[in-house]
């Protein structure tokens, strides 16, 4: 029987490393590198998102980078396939496919085989919660996830409203919890995930030393020219951490060290919140701490699992 395909899933915290050890991997194992990281698929949106630079992105092949404009969506169901058949692609060339990123429902697509839900649209429904948004704010629908479905709440960032509204939509429309609809198959690929940490203090300057250097590098003419092109600061994608704050110091709101403050508290909240999705107890992941000398362990450890 023809054992299954080789995946490799790289996953940790916000800022822990996980870009650059990837990289490095993929040129060691003759890889390529699938991103899942949902903040990454906007053109345009560089800066804020952390998104390798074009040197990081030469040195292997990446994928589903800069995939839609700001005003569009990729479902999680358009991201799976997606994915399916580029993991395809990187097998049927003979090369090693890297999953690598921090949204756990699109790692978990692609990796446990997720069916994402069947809900038919209800616009009256989902005009009502967006109106429930504009006048009340994304605090008070997550509220009523957490009071319906904890699961889901601990899972979706509170300023995320496009997914909040989803699994409340999913609720309200079935009768069950959307954490529990998620139709999940054996997966298909030969699942090696090593998971990066690092101790919270050192992790924790790392984020502040990434924002100080988001501002120093163009963060707040980035979001200038989005706002000039036209996107609304409304938008789904306009909700990642920093950019509503750096909206706010174009408008005159807060100053550049009141949103960066505010960055690293939202950065926090969102390091936590990705522990739900990876937690360091799961027996099938491997967890590294990141330090000199750890790519040569790693190498080793995945050479020892995948038929190579």
């Amino acid at each position: 029987m023809r054992s299954k395909p080789p995946l490799i899933l790289i996953v940790g915290p916000t800022a822990v490393g996980k870009t650059e050890l990837a990289i490095q991997l993929a040129e060691r194992l003759n890889g390529e590198i699938i991103s899942a990281d949902s903040r990454l698929f906007y053109r345009g949106m560089d800066i804020g998102t952390a998104k390798p630079s074009r040197e990081e992105l030469a040195r292997v092949p990446h994928y589903l980078i800069d995939t839609v404009n700001p005003d569009e969506t990729l479902s999680l169901a358009v991201f799976q396939e997606q994915a399916k058949n580029i993991i395809a692609d990187i097998h049927a060339r003979g090369k090693l496919p890297f999953l690598v990123g921090g949204t756990g429902q699109y790692v978990r697509a692609v990796t446990e085989g997720w069916t994402p839900p069947e809900v038919v649209a209800d616009k009256r429904m989902r005009d009502e919660l967006e109106r429930m948004n504009e006048q009340i704010g994304p605090a008070w629908l997550h509220d009523k996830l957490q009071l319906l479905d904890p699961e889901s709440a601990a899972k979706i960032d509170a300023r995320n409203v496009r997914r909040t509204i989803r699994a409340l939509e999913v609720i309200l429309t079935t009768g069950r919890k959307f954490s529990e609809q998620r139709g999940q198959v054996e997966s298909p690929y030969s699942l090696v995930t090593i998971g990066l940490t690092r101790p919270r203090p050192e992790l924790y300057e790392r984020v502040d030393q990434r924002i100080d250097a988001m501002f120093a590098n163009g963060f707040v003419d980035e979001v200038k020219g989005l706002l000039e092109k036209g996107y609304s600061p409304t938008l789904p994608s306009m909700s990642a951490i920093g950019y509503r704050e750096c909206v706010s110091v174009v408008k005159g709101l807060l100053t550049e060290e009141q949103a960066k403050v505010e960055m690293r508290r939202v950065t926090r909240v969102f390091v936590r919140r990705q522990a739900n999705w990876f937690k360091e107890s799961d027996p099938n992941i491997m967890w590294f701490r990141v330090k000199d000398g750890v790519i040569d362990e790693i190498e080793k450890t995945i050479r020892q699992l995948i038929d190579f």
